[in-house]
């Protein structure tokens, strides 16, 4: 089975890494086809894995866009589809990683005729895209997409209440390679000697600077926080958040928080920075569809408090594998730290209970096959009327 894998962005997000993950059994059978050049391709030529700059045309339609934003970016999708259809006619599916790779991937499997398969990583709700894009997204999975994956739930449960079909989504989680997050105390410390925090209880924050993301809420907690308890924020503006970048840093000189607050941008291994951590944060404001840095917190066996929304709630169970929070409540989340730090041996056994969760539930290995069988299925043609469900197989094994 060869696969043409298609994604719109050339920066590393949650999307690519997992991405990465997902292709790598197969580079010797496929080509990853990026809408955009950036660190995304530079990682997978590291890993071998086949890539391939289809446009240095920008697709100028965000989350949010209107009709005739959508609309006025036709000129650039045209080119780029009958591209990736004759493409496709080299492969035997099309897979499509993100919702700009949708649009393009579903029009060149109807011309090619392959079989599509979406990974679908977004929440589709009001909080993330405008009412066009979800509408765009939901037709276009609904006729073209033969496998709908949701890397959660929730976000399978978003996509049937905007009118996608339940009978072609199936869950697959996120998958990590856990002997990538072994201890690497040395690294650790190393890190908290240059950052000079040695003797400091450092929250950590890891993800792209973005208002949804909501580091803002984490700096806000801090003020009611002890007052050993520092924040590094770990990250960057990486779709135009530039302002939001300014007002994280405003905020820091107006709360007088410049000694407990650092700003380390954007870092491709952020496993030593979580070790560094005695305790990260997740502070979305907006319903997140899965939460990679939750699972990457338990393989590194360092306590979680996550925003209680959207796919979360299947990852953390409260006070057992880790702390649930309010989403833009600074109070409760200073609260939750406070816990952490007052109650060790409380945060040592929620450590314990949620790496074992971790490595027992979220095995690349397993994702890898399961996301296999899927795309075998729809390869060989199975007229089903249902995708077997693989989740629901897992768990009663």
């Amino acid at each position: 089975m060869k696969i043409l894998f298609l994604d719109q962005s050339g920066k590393l997000g949650g999307a690519e890494l997992s991405l990465a993950d997902v292709a790598l059994p197969y580079r010797d059978r496929c080509l990853i086809g990026l809408f955009a050049d950036g660190d995304f391709r530079k990682l997978l030529e590291r890993k071998k894995i086949p890539v391939q700059i289809l446009t240095n045309n920008s697709i100028n339609v965000k989350k949010n866009s209107n009709l005739l934003k959508s609309l006025a970016s036709i000129t650039t999708i045209i080119p780029l589809v009958i591209k990736v259809a004759r493409l496709a006619k080299k492969y035997d599916l099309i897979y499509a990683n993100t919702q700009k790779a949708l649009v393009v991937g579903a029009l060149a499997s109807l011309i090619s005729g392959r079989p599509l398969a979406y990974h679908l990583r977004d929440m589709l709700c009001s909080e993330h895209f405008s009412p066009i894009n979800r509408f765009v997204a939901v037709t276009l999975a609904n006729r073209f997409a033969a496998l709908v994956i949701a890397n959660s739930q929730a976000t399978r449960s978003a996509f049937i209440e905007a009118g996608g079909k339940q009978e072609i989504t199936q869950v697959v989680y996120n998958g990590f390679d856990a002997t990538k997050y072994c201890d690497r105390s040395r690294e650790r410390d190393t890190i908290r000697a240059k950052l000079g925090l040695q003797d400091k209880y450092i929250v950590g924050h890891f993800s792209r600077l973005a208002p949804w993301k909501g580091q803002h809420i984490l700096i806000e907690a801090l003020q009611y926080c002890p007052e050993n308890v520092n924040a590094i924020l770990v990250g960057d503006a990486l779709f135009g958040e530039e302002e939001y970048v300014r007002q994280l840093r405003s905020q820091v000189k107006e709360l007088k928080l410049e000694d407990r607050v650092h700003f380390l941008g954007f870092c491709l291994d952020v496993v030593p920075y979580m070790l560094a951590s005695d305790l990260i944060t997740h502070t979305s404001t907006a319903p997140e569809p899965f939460g990679r840095v939750i699972v990457e917190a338990m393989l590194c066996s360092r306590a979680v408090i996550g925003a209680k929304a959207g796919g979360v709630l299947e990852l953390i169970e409260p006070n057992h594998t880790g702390m649930l929070v309010e989403p833009g409540n600074p109070q409760e989340l200073a609260d939750a730290i406070a816990t952490c730090y007052h109650k060790p041996d409380f945060t040592k056994q929620m450590v314990e209970q949620a790496r074992s969760y971790a490595r027992s539930t979220f095995d690349l290995s397993q994702t890898n096959r399961e996301i296999d069988s899927l795309l075998q299925f729809i390869y060989r043609g199975k007229d089903s009327p249902k995708i077997p469900n693989l989740l629901s197989q897992r768990t009663e094994n």
